[in-house]
């Protein structure tokens, strides 16, 4: 029998969608896992140079992570924060934990420089010595009591754990020249961070081991017949993130990159839907990673009502994938075309995640592709005949109803972005973050008009920015989201949860329509345990 041509891309109409992008789940592809296989691979080396913690869980560690060309650093401050000085917002100014990624192994002037300018985040600076500046919380409701319990010479009780899955959670891991650290140009030419958000990975993942030891460490200061963390115990364990409305923006600042972020995943999927057999071992993985998912869906837990209904869905997707009998004859794209019709887009996304999982000899490669040199996107072509722009508008963007709703803007305070009802007070201050909206002006300016693009900005110069976002998408067709970011039934955390998928997070739980916790490393290897095991060998990319 002559075997049939490879299934194509599903298209970006579909794709790009809010209420499925909301749907995602972190995949093989997700950036902490490609940290951890690269780690693995190249038997990178790790060790903890200095830790001098007090009593009271002040002071100072550094973790180094020593790879085949350079070493990473990540400098840690521990500090003594009063339950009522403890935020997650961005106008905190203390915090329990703060760190940077140092480029290289620190001097002693170094780590005193640091010393000075890393507690105070925004208000420090650092230099391009350091890749990330990042601060940390301690969980209130486990902290003491992981404490207590080892002081005690016991385990702290393991449903309390998996309650919360993290002792500390990150409020920001600012990289790319934010502050004053490295430029994104300046190392993505390195081998190991040529992927996207390398340095800000090996950030938390450092971090993580960090805040291990300094539970550890407070626990044995108080008594001399302190426990440890049980391996189990410590593995389960991640590291928590609170992010709020400042990065859904991301994703339409950066429409080249999420062009490659998507094009990589939907490829993935192409790829295995286009296999023509299951072997015995992959379907049994297959098996196994569906097993997992369903662990961990029923472990999942939130109180915000949409995300309840999405693991309601979620649990139930799941049993009915469980019990789908893979046919002989390409399988994939068989339990994928039934999973399009019998599956909510929770569950349709999971089987996304649970198909690339036995097949990362197939996809593995495809992160190769996902940076992006978004500059060489940001010509205009003058030339372009207006007739041709018309119909790339016609294609990627529909009409939205009604007059916007929202209006996206920049804080005077902390500038960052904020999402405000339209109207006059407003306007003057709107962001180019509702690419839909300016692509309809632009549209409506386009009636009548012909000749080429760039007689028609000498015109209407306002509309520079909605010509490029259309030629981008002509050439990038993940570009952009496909939908009226200004609606009135907006959600941003649909955005966050896409934007985080891409990094590996996993249990997702929205606060309100605009900020979300999750967990990052859950289940993952420590160090230690990278140079003993795989860096597959855990449920990291399993919803």
């Amino acid at each position: 029998m002559t075997a049939r041509g490879p299934i194509a891309l599903r298209p970006p109409e579909l794709v790009m969608q809010l209420n499925r992008m909301g749907a995602f789940h972190p995949t093989r592809l997700s950036f902490l896992r490609v940290l951890l296989r690269r780690m693995k691979r190249d038997a990178w080396r790790f060790d903890r140079p200095v830790f001098e913690i007090a009593a009271d869980g002040t002071g100072c560690a550094v973790y180094g992570a020593h790879g085949p060309a350079r070493s990473y650093s990540l400098v840690c401050f521990a500090h003594d924060l009063p339950d009522e000085a403890r935020s997650d917002r961005v106008i905190a100014t203390r915090w329990d934990a703060t760190f940077a990624l140092f480029d290289g192994v620190p001097s002693p002037d170094d780590l005193a420089r640091l010393h000075r300018n890393v507690p105070l985040q925004e208000a420090g600076r650092v230099t391009a010595s350091e890749l990330t500046l990042s601060r940390a919380n301690r969980s209130v409701r486990l902290w003491d009591h992981v404490v207590g319990a080892l002081a005690d010479g016991r385990q702290p009780d393991q449903a309390r754990l998996a309650e919360v899955g993290y002792l500390m959670r990150t409020t920001a891991v600012y990289g790319s020249g934010k502050f004053g650290a490295a430029d994104r140009l300046g190392i993505a030419d390195r081998a190991e961070m040529a992927a996207p958000f390398q340095a800000e990975m090996l950030t938390v993942w450092l971090i993580r081991t960090f805040v291990t030891d300094l539970v550890e460490a407070m626990a044995a200061h108080r008594s001399p017949k302190a426990a440890r963390l049980a391996p189990d115990l410590r593995r389960s364990l991640g590291i928590g993130n609170s992010t709020g409305l400042g990065m859904a923006p991301f994703l339409m600042n950066h429409p080249v990159l999420l062009n490659n972020w998507m094009s990589a995943r939907e490829a993935a999927l192409a790829r295995v839907r286009s296999q023509e057999k299951a072997t015995p071992a992959v379907a049994a993985a297959f098996a196994d990673a569906v097993a997992m998912a369903r662990d961990n869906a029923m472990a999942w837990r939130s109180a915000h009502p949409v995300q309840m209904r999405k693991l309601a869905d979620l649990r139930a997707d799941l049993d009915k994938v469980a019990g789908f009998d893979l046919p002989d004859s390409r399988p994939w794209d068989a339990i994928w075309r039934w999973g399009e019709a019998a599956l909510s887009f929770e569950g349709q996304e999971a089987l996304l995640s649970l198909l690339m999982e036995p097949h990362g000899d197939l996809v593995d490669d495809l992160i190769e592709g996902m940076s992006a040199d978004e500059e060489a996107a940001f010509a205009i072509n003058g030339r372009m005949d207006l007739a041709r722009l018309k119909g790339i508008l016609d294609a990627a963007y529909a009409s939205a109803e009604g007059p916007a709703a929202r209006i996206w803007y920049i804080s005077a305070d902390k500038l960052e972005p904020r999402l405000g009802a339209a109207g006059p007070d407003l306007a003057p201050y709107a962001q180019p973050w509702a690419p839909l909206r300016d692509a309809m002006a632009l549209r409506r300016d386009l009636e009548g008009r012909s000749g080429r693009v760039s007689e028609f900005l000498l015109d209407h110069p306002e509309h520079r920015h909605a010509v490029r976002r259309a030629q981008i998408v002509d050439r990038y067709p993940y570009a952009e989201i496909r939908g009226d970011t200004a609606s009135a039934d907006l959600l941003p955390i649909d955005m966050l949860r896409a934007k985080l998928s891409f990094f590996g997070a996993s249990r997702f739980d929205p606060r309100s329509d605009r900020w979300v916790r999750i967990n990052l490393f859950q289940g993952a290897p420590y160090p230690e345990d990278l140079a003993m095991g795989s860096a597959e060998e855990w449920a990291g990319g399993v919803p």
